[in-house]
């Protein structure tokens, strides 16, 4: 394979980890676990591996060529058939593998190809796709009286 350029500074050899995180979705009152694939940023990926809980699955090393080919997505047969590519995916991608450019240290921690799966896989602190927040006058901090005050 040729290292093509895709965008400005990434080219299709290039460096970068997708993790398989597990998510939940709303529905009708029914809470649904989703698998979702996703870049990893080199500093999130060097926080996973001092054991932090997390709800990624596994993390997987691959060239980016090797997922998007003529912006078209390719999912690699180590993740699941029903998982799903993340929300804004190519973009994110590019993001995450300048973390790698910038940090290349971070490479050696999972090797091109190697998948990872002894991380601290954790779904108590859950991931939700569809949660709306809804803010009300109770979310307002009370401030000392004197905050605005010219003393």
């Amino acid at each position: 394979m040729t290292n093509q350029v895709i965008t400005q500074g990434i080219a299709t050899q290039d460096y970068c980890v997708f993790g398989l995180a597990t998510y939940f979705l709303r529905e009708e009152g029914e809470t649904k676990e989703v698998k979702i694939i996703e870049p990893i940023p080199s500093a999130a990926l060097e926080a996973l591996f001092k054991g932090i809980p997390t709800s990624y699955e596994k993390a997987i090393a691959l060239t980016i060529g090797e997922i998007i080919k003529e912006d078209k997505l390719i999912k690699p047969s180590l993740f699941p058939s029903e998982s799903l590519f993340c929300e804004d995916f190519i973009n994110r991608t590019f993001a995450a593998t300048r973390t790698y450019q910038n940090k290349p240290s971070a490479k050696e921690l999972i090797n091109l190809g190697d998948c990872k799966t002894d991380l601290n896989y954790s779904t108590e602190r859950k991931r939700m796709l569809n949660n709306t927040n809804i803010v009300s006058d109770d979310d307002n901090v009370k401030q000392h009286p004197n905050t605005h005050k010219r003393l």
